[in-house]
């Protein structure tokens, strides 16, 4: 398994990301790393570091495309950049996987610039785990493509459903359309036909119809899928609510705590793993032919080897082989 990772991508880059490379270098004999990125730099850290393995290699960009910026023009001025250079590499088949906790934007423009699609994927969609009363949902799509037809919902189902049961293990996957209400009729012209696709075509057998923004985390379906522009909102409106609520749980409840305020503290610590990005690592594109995992924009160095391990799991359990099956057998036009 060889992984171009954006050594420069990250509010806090390039240390977490160095240092997490490491660590799953370790932890897997079978992995290898591509730091993308200022080459000096990057040689003087690793140097540091005391690394000396074999299976981390750098490769030498100019700039990076910082978060203020708007992507593609960041990309047409900088093409040569981090994040370019490592979807250059996945192009020319020198890297299996990319993994950048960079402007999510400009990770995506740079993909669909390549057009790595899967063969019958019409557009990608960013797929991302989400905490639920019952354990986990995937929601799909947080920002890929805020211009979705119905037949790229449709798509998002059918990769959304792969996601959830290979790499999150969930059995029987049911999947859900979000709309404003979850009876028939309800919603926009593109989630109206999107909902008709989805009642009629083979995946109707998991479609379990509309789900309320509240079924979300009610655990009402294993995959809601959405248009890009809906399911950013609610991702972002999700953790702004999680910070929000568990800031006030922990000064309200521990700081009032005349005894056990320590093993209070390490629960809420423990309660809190579910709605961070450390754990996941980060949100497969899904639909890219090859793999690519985004991360957080504060990832740490958790965070990156978690990454890498997921597109080393993509990889392992064919989760791009079985979307180019289903999509095929679920072709719509």
């Amino acid at each position: 398994m060889r992984t171009a990772l954006d050594a420069m991508g990250g509010d806090h880059a390039p240390q977490p990301n160095i240092d997490g490379a490491i660590a799953a270098l370790q932890g897997d004999p079978n992995l290898e790393v591509v730091l993308v990125g200022e080459e000096g730099l990057l040689e003087d850290l690793v140097g540091k570091s005391g690394y000396s393995g074999e299976r981390l290699e750098i490769r030498h960009a100019d700039g990076v495309v910082e978060m203020c910026e708007k992507p593609t023009d960041a990309l047409r001025s900088k093409p040569n950049c981090s994040i370019a250079v490592c979807w250059q590499m996945m192009a020319s088949r020198d890297v299996d996987a990319v993994v950048s906790a960079g402007h999510t934007g400009a990770v995506v423009a740079a993909g669909l610039r390549t057009r790595l699609f899967l063969k019958g994927v019409k557009r990608p969609g960013i797929a991302v785990a989400v905490p639920t009363i019952a354990g986990q949902s995937v929601l799909m799509d947080v920002g890929a493509n805020p211009a979705a037809r119905p037949e790229h919902l449709y798509q998002y189902g059918i990769m959304g459903e792969i996601y959830a049961r290979e790499v999150l293990e969930v059995q029987d996957v049911r999947v859900g359309l979000m709309n404003i209400g979850s009876e028939d009729g309800k919603g926009t012209e593109l989630v109206q036909e999107a909902h008709a696709l989805l009642s009629t075509r083979p995946l109707k057998d998991r479609y379990i119809g509309n789900v309320e923004g509240r079924g979300v985390y009610q655990g009402e379906a294993d995959v809601i899928i959405c248009e890009g522009f809906v399911g950013n909102v609610v991702l972002k409106v999700s953790e702004g609510v999680a910070q929000m609520m568990l800031g006030t749980v922990a000064k309200t409840v521990v700081e009032n705590l005349s005894s056990e305020r320590e093993h209070a503290g390490n629960l809420l610590r423990k309660m809190s793993q579910r709605f961070v990005h450390n754990e996941s690592g980060g949100a497969p594109l899904l639909g890219i032919d090859g793999i690519c995992i985004i991360g957080h924009g504060s990832s740490n160095a958790q965070s990156i080897t978690n990454a890498l391990r997921v597109a080393t799991t993509f990889r392992d359990r064919r989760i791009n082989s079985q979307i180019v099956e289903a999509i095929a057998a679920h072709k719509v036009s």
